[in-house]
Parts: C-alpha cells; sequence; structure tokens
C-alpha cells in the first residue's frame, strides 16, 4: 500500500488530541494490508470502498467541526466536499452512492495525506482550545461515527473479496483457544412498565434518548444467540422451502434471490458446507453463533422453533447489569466466537422483532447533524448488541443499529424469546 505523504501527527498532552488520533489510527490499521485496488473495490451499492470510508469519516471533521471552529481554517480540497458527502443534503451535493467505487482519484496516497492534514488541524485546533462546549461534542460525535466506519470497512470488505472467485485472506486469525459452547438456557423475566434509552452524562446518538417507559409482558430470553448447529437443523428441516414459515417479503426475497443457506456459505461437491471468512475460508463451527442473516430469515427461524425474536425493550432489559463483555474487533478474530455463558454483546449483531422508529419525545439534532439517525426511521429494523467487527468501547446497552430486513452482509444474528409459560 502507497505510504502517505505526511506522518501522522504526534499525540500532544490533551487527553482529547490523544484519543482522537488513538481512534483514527485504528482506522489506518485495518487497511495496513491493502493494495489501492482493494482499496476501492465496491462489490454492491449497500457497500462502499475502503477508500472512500477513510475520505468520508475525514471530510465530516472538516465539515461538522473544523469549518465552523477554526478560524481561517481552509479545506483540503473543494472537490472532496462533493465525492465524500454520504447523504447530508443540508450540506451540500453528492457523488451518487453505487457509484463510489469509479473514483479513482483522488487516489488512496492523496486520501491518506487528507488524513493526516485534517488530524493535524483538529489537534491544532484541541491544541489552542478553539473548540467550545457545542464542537467538543461534535467532536465526540465524530469520534464515534468514525468507529461506526471502522466496522463497514471489515463488513464491506468482506463483500467484495467474496466477489473473488480466489477468496483472498484479509488477515491471519490471531490464535486464541476457545471453549466449546453449552446448551442454549432461557432466562424469565416478569412483566411491568419499564425504563429503556439512555440518560446521563455519557455519549449516546440522539436516537437512544429520550429515555422513556414501556410496557413488557412477561416473557422469556435465550442467554446466547442462536447457533451454527441449531441454524443447520432448521435448514435440514426444510426451513428455506416451507412458505408457511415466512413473511410474505421474506419469502420473495428469499425465493427471488436463491437464498438457501446464510451469506458466505458454500458446499463442496461432497455436500458438506463451508464458510468464507476475513481470515479465510473454513469449515462450519456448530457451536458458533449464525451470522450474516437476515431478519427474514430469523423471523423463519424463530417461528420454526416454536419462539419468535425480542423487542429491542425486551432486549435491553435482558442486557441491563450485563457485563459489555464478548469478541469484538480487538480480539483481531474478525468472525464470531462460540458463546461459553450468558451473553449479551459481541460476535454478532442481534436482529429484534422492532420496527427503528422514534422513541417518544424524540428530537434530532440541530442543523446538518440532524440527518444523522432521524431521517432513517422508516422500513428499518433494530438491531443490538455488537459484534466481532465493533469495537468494544462503541458498545452500549441503549445502542440502536438498524437495516432494512434483506440485509445479510453485516455480521448480523438473532437469539430467540417466547411468551413466558410457551414452549414447543
Amino acid at each position: 500500500m502507497a505510504k502517505p505523504a505526511l506522518a501522522p501527527p504526534e499525540p500532544r498532552a490533551s487527553d482529547g488530541a490523544a484519543r482522537f488520533l488513538e481512534i483514527r489510527a485504528a482506522t489506518r490499521a485495518l487497511v495496513a494490508g491493502l493494495s489501492p485496488e482493494d482499496a476501492l473495490a465496491q462489490s454492491m451499492p449497500d457497500a462502499s470502498p475502503a477508500k472512500w470510508h477513510l475520505a468520508h469519516t475525514t471530510w465530516f471533521f472538516e465539515t461538522f467541526v473544523l469549518d465552523p471552529g477554526a478560524p481561517g481554517y481552509r479545506c483540503v480540497d473543494e472537490t472532496y466536499r462533493h465525492l465524500f458527502n454520504s447523504y447530508y443534503n443540508s450540506v451540500g451535493t453528492m457523488h451518487p452512492r453505487a457509484m463510489r467505487g469509479l473514483i479513482t482519484r483522488p487516489t488512496l496516497e492523496e486520501v491518506l495525506e487528507y488524513r493526516d492534514l485534517v488530524d493535524r488541524a483538529i489537534v491544532d485546533a484541541l491544541g489552542r482550545d478553539l473548540l467550545d462546549d457545542a464542537l467538543m461534542s461534535v467532536l465526540e460525535l465524530g469520534l464515534h461515527h468514525e468507529q461506526q466506519h471502522q466496522e463497514l470497512i471489515l463488513t464491506d470488505l468482506k463483500h467484495a473479496l467474496f466477489q473473488n472467485p480466489l477468496r483472498p485472506v484479509y488477515a491471519e486469525a490471531a490464535v486464541a483457544s476457545v471453549e466449546r459452547g453449552r446448551l442454549q438456557r432461557w432466562r424469565k423475566l416478569d412483566e411491568g412498565l419499564v425504563r429503556i434509552g439512555h440518560e446521563g452524562n455519557g455519549f449516546a446518538f440522539d436516537n437512544e434518548r429520550p429515555r422513556h417507559r414501556t410496557f413488557v409482558h412477561g416473557y422469556e430470553i435465550a442467554d446466547r444467540p442462536v447457533t451454527i448447529g441449531a441454524y443447520l437443523e432448521f435448514m435440514e428441516d426444510g426451513g428455506y422451502a416451507r412458505p408457511e414459515l415466512w413473511v410474505s417479503d421474506g419469502w420473495a426475497a428469499a425465493t427471488t434471490r436463491g437464498w438457501t443457506s446464510p451469506l458466505y456459505w458454500e458446499r463442496s461437491a461432497d455436500g458438506a458446507w463451508h464458510m468464507f471468512t476475513l481470515t479465510g475460508t473454513r469449515s462450519l463451527d456448530r457451536d458458533e453463533p449464525v451470522a450474516h442473516v437476515s431478519w427474514y430469515e430469523a423471523d423463519a427461524y424463530a417461528r420454526w422453533a416454536g419462539a419468535r425474536l425480542p423487542t429491542e425493550a425486551e432486549w435491553e432489559i435482558a442486557a441491563t447489569g450485563e457485563p459489555i463483555e464478548g469478541n469484538f474487533v480487538e480480539s483481531r478474530r474478525f468472525h464470531p466466537a462460540p458463546s461459553t455463558g450468558t451473553q449479551m454483546f459481541g460476535d454478532v449483531w442481534e436482529w429484534t422483532a422492532s420496527a427503528y422508529a422514534p422513541y417518544p419525545g424524540f428530537e434530532p439534532l440541530a442543523g446538518g447533524l440532524g440527518e444523522y439517525n432521524g431521517k432513517f426511521m422508516c422500513n428499518q429494523l433494530v438491531l443490538r448488541g455488537g459484534s466481532c467487527a465493533t469495537p468494544r468501547a462503541h458498545v452500549r446497552t441503549t445502542y440502536r443499529n438498524f437495516f432494512y430486513p434483506d440485509a445479510r452482509w453485516q455480521f448480523s444474528g438473532f437469539r430467540l424469546a417466547r411468551n413466558r409459560g410457551a414452549h414447543r
């Protein structure tokens, strides 16, 4: 990979600058082994090239922090305002999402230089105390935005590499002993009026607020996500060929797109299943959480199992008080690992039964940043818990991820719930 023209700026004494540079460096580390060709690949409109992610996250800091907060700052290149805007219509125009893979210029080297220049400007602004409290909050938002794109770099690159018949390897897996998972257990929770959503002084996206009351009926929830072994039983019982298990849109998606297994699963000539991972093609591990399934597949499995998906309120209440422990991107496994105990976080994002909608009293952020979450609250479903590609510090009990129900390229899995007293 081409070397940047400028070295990354050195951290100053400011804790804010050190943390900023640490998170920015984590992004660079994820692309350190990529060639310019790797970094430009775009396999579908929903995914973006790694080079674009590197530039867009930089554009965010330049547009929302430096432009209003650093007197005399001049943007690195006016054309970048158009090329690397994602969906902020109130800020300016943008290059079509499906054509991001055609942005051959600027080069990867120039994008890395762009990152270095903006990093230096941010560190300088912090060192001179130019950012008021409002802009420091925007800077914090930008860091969490950067961490979101760290995960997207991995999931988008995985989808791109899978299109190559050579099945190239992104990275060597970190060597770690893995305990075998035990059988799934059910946790019982009582009905009642509960409070969910974020409150307090810690960071949260606007869609996690306000904390509010909601009623949940008594329910049971599995202590871990559904495993590959359990999902294979669904497949072997004809799950993909039984329309009575599927909602109408899901059945249409599965049949028209030829779904017969989770994404990245392939069958060899001898009938054995294998899966493509960021660390190479491997045999299935029945104890791992099943990943890369759509909401449609998760819902069909739950119906087959005589259960259902939990609502996001049920998931959050079950997760409250549980440690944020699991397999995150820091493990460098880049793949789900078997659960060995009660686990609510890491490995796979978990589909819920809840539509992505505003909480009662929701108010989007002011200005252009109001487009960050609120305008997507339509036709998508909520996922919870983080995945093996998520930075651990980015995960919270109240975190609301969201995707369309047919999305499969994320590390998406699910756990089961059922009404109290229900059984198969």
